[in-house]
């Protein structure tokens, strides 16, 4: 199946509508603890600092907090469909899990990485043109360091990717993936910039790390419920994503899930130009 949405009402696509304000909020909190510290002392003002810093470095490493940016986790449904998505692409990998998913008639949404896509401009087509959706991932995929970037450098790679992805396919991407699930108090703005919505997941196997496809397809298959978003991979070190990829679409045939592609994931370039 191509393509799946909720209904003529609603959508899955939602841009976060005022990222500022959640900027603003944040900039009022510590004004509130430097109060507290000064009217109360550290003993009350220590405390509540430590409180809301935690909160902060929770929202922005928990892959599914939703305090700063909004997040797709799963699809609202009780039919027996996940949402397939593969991170990091395009690779090596990316022909193999194409005939896979074929083989299986199975779609996808790929989250390609900018800078790895202007090298395989055809292998990005070739997943356009073969019926999967095309998200963005970031232009350079900085994992060790993207929790900590400024409203700038968080621009520059979320901005640069979708000129890229859009120069190549002609179609504007309406989904996006965090490096590492990782999501600042500064993505939403460039999301709402470029009309984006950000992607979680609720199951994923840790197959982008060092592993065995048995146990990762274990790991995502306890997660699996009607309206799953998984979490995989392409590309990896190991070596072992196109086995996992092979593994888990066999257990979905064996189980009665069929794949969705949400909303048909692009819109065309002049479209959002025309808006």
């Amino acid at each position: 199946m191509a393509s799946w949405g909720m209904s003529t009402t609603g959508t899955l696509h939602r841009p976060p509508r005022r990222p500022g304000l959640i900027l603003g909020l944040l900039a009022l909190s510590q004004v509130g603890v430097a109060w507290l510290w000064w009217r109360y002392g550290w003993a009350l003002g220590l405390p509540v600092m430590a409180a809301t810093h935690l909160l902060v470095v929770w929202a922005t490493l928990y892959p599914r907090a939703t305090v700063f940016c909004p997040a797709l986790s799963r699809l609202p449904t009780a039919e027996r469909v996940v949402w397939l998505t593969i991170d990091d692409g395009p690779s090596a990998d990316t022909p193999a899990m194409l005939d896979l998913l074929d083989r299986h008639g199975a779609k996808a949404t790929f989250f390609l990485v900018g800078e790895r896509a202007l090298v395989q401009p055809e292998v990005v087509q070739a997943i356009r043109d073969r019926g999967h959706g095309i998200g963005n991932h970031s232009a350079t995929h900085p994992d060790t360091r993207f929790w900590r970037l400024g409203p700038g450098a968080l621009e520059d790679e979320i901005g640069r990717n979708q000129s890229i992805l859009t120069a190549i396919t002609g179609d504007t991407p309406r989904w996006y993936r965090s490096v590492v699930g990782m999501t600042n108090p500064f993505v939403g703005l460039s999301l709402k910039r470029h009309g984006l919505t950000r992607v979680a997941w609720s199951a994923r196997g840790f197959d982008g790390v060092d592993c065995q496809p048995q146990q990762v397809l274990a790991r995502i298959t306890r997660d699996i419920a009607p309206g799953a978003i998984v979490l995989l991979h392409e590309g990896a070190t190991h070596g072992h994503n196109v086995a996992i990829l092979a593994q888990l679409l066999a257990w979905l045939d064996a189980q009665g899930y069929r794949t969705v592609v949400p909303e048909s994931d692009p819109v065309p370039a002049a479209t959002i130009a025309a808006a």
